[in-house]
């Protein structure tokens, strides 16, 4: 499971760390663009406003850097010995759950439990 579990994870990191990269390279040429334009987009029927589209890649990017901190910390558990064990509980997460959430901190029970 160790190995899998670490191939799944490195592979999900790598997924995550492009779409942190991406996100950030795509506000920072968003404000580059906008940069000294006093355009009244708020107001332009042709397409979607700066502050829409500012607030759904700020979105994504938030998104994508959770699910990094998410995926650097399972590494971490991975590595401490505790990957797989419901922080709440101590059991063992199902296998199935893993495989569909790997960073799972917590067994599907707790997680209801807890609001999770």
């Amino acid at each position: 499971m160790t190995s899998d579990a670490r191939s799944r994870l490195t592979a999900l990191r790598a997924e995550s760390a492009a779409r942190v990269a991406a996100t950030a390279a795509t506000l920072a040429e968003l404000m580059h663009d906008r940069e000294g334009s006093n355009d009244d987009d708020e107001h332009d029927p042709e397409g979607v406003t700066l502050s829409s589209e500012w607030s759904r890649l700020t979105g994504l990017a938030e998104a994508a850097a959770s699910e990094l901190r998410q995926v650097d910390d399972a590494i971490a558990r991975l590595d401490a010995g505790t990957y797989g064990a419901c922080a709440h509980c101590g059991r063992p997460i199902p296998a199935g759950r893993l495989e569909v959430r790997p960073f799972a901190t917590h067994c599907v029970a707790c997680a209801e439990k807890l609001g999770l």
